[in-house]
């Protein structure tokens, strides 16, 4: 039997005009081989979301992450600045901090190796014997680390241009909200038994909406009203009008700049490749993802309110509400997109045609295989 290429095979999955597309080869999910050519070729060359730049909210305030397989520290520096820097020793390659925290100074847990907050090398215990020692130069490395509209966005690609270049369309669409003047209220993380992108696809359309989520926001989901617009080099999107059920939803009544439509538009913003934002005129949520394996998938999971919300006295509990309402719908979309991932593990396992609605999909299909096909 002739080996199976996922490269080649998503490259003629694309070939065929939108009219005829099919969804992607299973291979394109389940091969290691795949995710290895991800991880080198998409991962490690594009901006990816490690969470909101107003969760770090003071010098020392740190994060830590993993940027296709390199551990990474996100910190404040002593001057308030946000900085990324590599998360291992520069003497026994031990890493060094864990989780989230605040520190004023990095140990190393195995020989207290200290190092500042700008990632230079502060203290080496018992290396004055040593002549091929440098303190000078026995830092940190450095990662590209930007605040974009209040997204912490990292890049192992020293060459990559700016978020705000890449993503320049995005202020075409959403800039009247200002993302960035967003608070971050809740930050989880998760881990899903499916791939990352049958997750990243399912956020992109909301064909699935009526069914997989009839618990929940289905009732309210029309087919015959949904639109799916084409997207842009470097992400897509669609937009919701919403019922006055969900007050967050909403501009706040004391919002007098909104008008219109855009006081209850819902935007859908799939960032390649891996950060899907929904934004409100009173809240936004957010799932940044990143792939563990073919079969699973990590998710950083928050959201949080606009200024108007935030100063409102009766916010705690609408957000109190909607969190409830959110949680229900990522446990649907955990069912689904998790029988998704066992499905595609049959013998039968065969892709389908793309619905008029997932125009989306199919934009994130041509993406994928442009990046994995270059490098």
């Amino acid at each position: 039997m002739p080996r199976i290429d996922p490269v080649a095979e998503l490259a003629a999955n694309v070939a065929v005009p939108f009219e005829h597309a099919f969804a992607m080869p299973s291979s394109v999910y389940t091969s290691k081989e795949f995710l290895a050519v991800e991880e080198e070729r998409i991962f490690a060359k594009s901006w990816l979301c490690v969470g909101r730049a107003d969760s770090l909210d003071g010098p020392g305030a740190y994060l830590t992450t993993e940027v296709a397989g390199e551990p990474i520290i996100v910190l404040r520096d002593a001057k308030g600045a946000l900085r990324a820097m590599s998360n291992v020793c520069r003497h026994r390659m031990s890493t060094l901090l864990d989780g989230r925290g605040t520190v004023r100074v990095i140990t190393c847990p195995y020989h207290a190796w200290t190092y500042s907050l700008d990632g230079s090398l502060r203290g080496a215990p018992a290396m004055e014997m040593n002549g091929s020692f440098c303190k000078e130069s026995s830092g940190l490395s450095s990662v590209r680390c930007v605040d974009w509209k209040g997204w912490i966005m990292l890049t192992l690609d020293p060459d990559l241009a700016e978020p705000s270049e890449i993503y320049s369309e995005v202020d075409d669409l959403v800039g009247y909200l200002d993302m960035a003047s967003y608070r971050e209220t809740f930050r989880e993380e998760h881990r899903w038994n499916t791939n990352w992108k049958i997750l990243a696809e399912n956020f992109m359309e909301s064909y699935h909406l009526p069914v997989c989520h009839a618990g929940t926001i289905g009732g309210a989901s029309r087919l015959k009203d949904m639109v799916c617009p084409e997207g842009f080099a470097n992400f897509n999107f669609h937009h919701i009008l919403k019922a006055d059920s969900v007050p967050l939803a909403l501009a706040h009544p004391s919002n007098t700049v909104l008008e219109g439509d855009d006081r209850r538009r819902t935007w859908l913003l799939a960032i390649y490749p891996s950060l899907m934002i929904t934004l409100t005129p009173g809240y936004f949520w957010y799932l940044s993802l990143r792939p563990d394996g073919p079969d699973h998938v990590k998710i950083l999971y928050g959201g949080g309110l606009s200024p108007d919300f935030l100063a409102d006295p009766d916010a705690e509990a609408h957000l109190a509400a909607l969190k409830t309402l959110l949680d229900e719908v990522n446990a649907e979309d955990k069912g689904c997109t998790e029988k998704v991932w066992k499905g595609m593990q049959s013998r039968f396992a065969k892709p389908g045609p793309l619905s008029h609605l997932e125009r989306p999909n199919y934009e994130f299909a041509q993406w994928l295989s442009r990046m994995v096909s270059t490098g």
